[in-house]
């Protein structure tokens, strides 16, 4: 069977229509679609072995996300993700990671703390040898055992999905072993704080953190990422508020 053929996976139509959907967002997200470029549903739904009606039925949804735009009697076009898209993602992530944190110092596991910590040490150990692509997986991974280890499934989705959203950027902006090593340091000193039971400041932590990897995302290249270069984007660092 084919690595795409959905329709033989699953009869039921919202199941296909859904996984129609997570795939095509998947491929604009990781850049396979570029910005401006069409989308054929033809072509689509024989590369995923589906009809075209699931895959208009995407585009519908698609289009509410905001990453294309169906233009009557033309076509369905890539948006993609602006600079300010990106702002306003991580000035939301930087309040849920911080809750994230809050909780999962009441509720993380022995072995998620165990692997938190791993996480960290090979992170550590990538770092100094220049490793990227080794730090860049490994720092998802860390976002995502505290995402589990919140015990949220609500918020652990909605993380997830921001988290999506902003990864062919960080691919592009990210990629220096400097910022690496300053974000594990961070990392670092967030596990510490949920290891601790400190809530407080892990919450502090996990915003902060947000912060400023936002901002190192503009000075690494975001508006030329996004193809955005309309006035400054960089964010403060603004105090939690209770």
């Amino acid at each position: 069977m084919n690595e795409y053929d959905v329709k033989n996976e699953v009869s039921d139509k919202y199941s296909l229509r859904g996984r129609v959907f997570s795939k095509i967002r998947e491929d604009i997200l990781s850049g396979k679609y570029k910005e401006h470029e069409e989308l054929k549903e033809v072509a689509i739904g024989e590369e995923m072995g589906v009809s075209r009606t699931p895959v208009r039925e995407a585009f519908r949804q698609l289009e509410l996300e905001g990453l294309i735009q169906i233009i009557p009697n033309r076509g369905a076009y890539v948006t993609g993700i602006s600079a300010k898209d990106v702002r306003d993602i991580y000035m939301i992530r930087s309040r849920l990671e911080g809750l994230c944190a809050r909780w999962a110092t009441a509720n993380i596991t022995k072995e998620q703390l165990d692997e938190m910590e791993e996480n960290v040490y090979l992170a550590e150990f990538h770092a100094g040898k220049g490793h990227l692509d080794q730090i860049t997986e490994l720092d998802n991974r860390f976002h995502h055992i505290m995402y589990e280890a919140c015990n949220s499934k609500m918020l652990e989705h909605l993380l997830v999905d921001y988290h999506q959203y902003v990864q062919r950027v960080r691919q592009k902006t990210l990629s220096t072993v400097n910022r690496s090593t300053e974000s594990n340091k961070e990392h670092r000193a967030l596990m510490e704080a949920i290891k601790a039971g400190n809530a407080d400041l892990a919450e502090k932590l996990a915003h902060e953190h947000m912060i400023k990897a936002y901002n190192n995302m503009v000075k690494n290249g975001l508006l030329d990422a996004t193809g955005n270069s309309s006035g400054d984007e960089s964010m403060d660092h603004p105090e939690i508020e209770d």
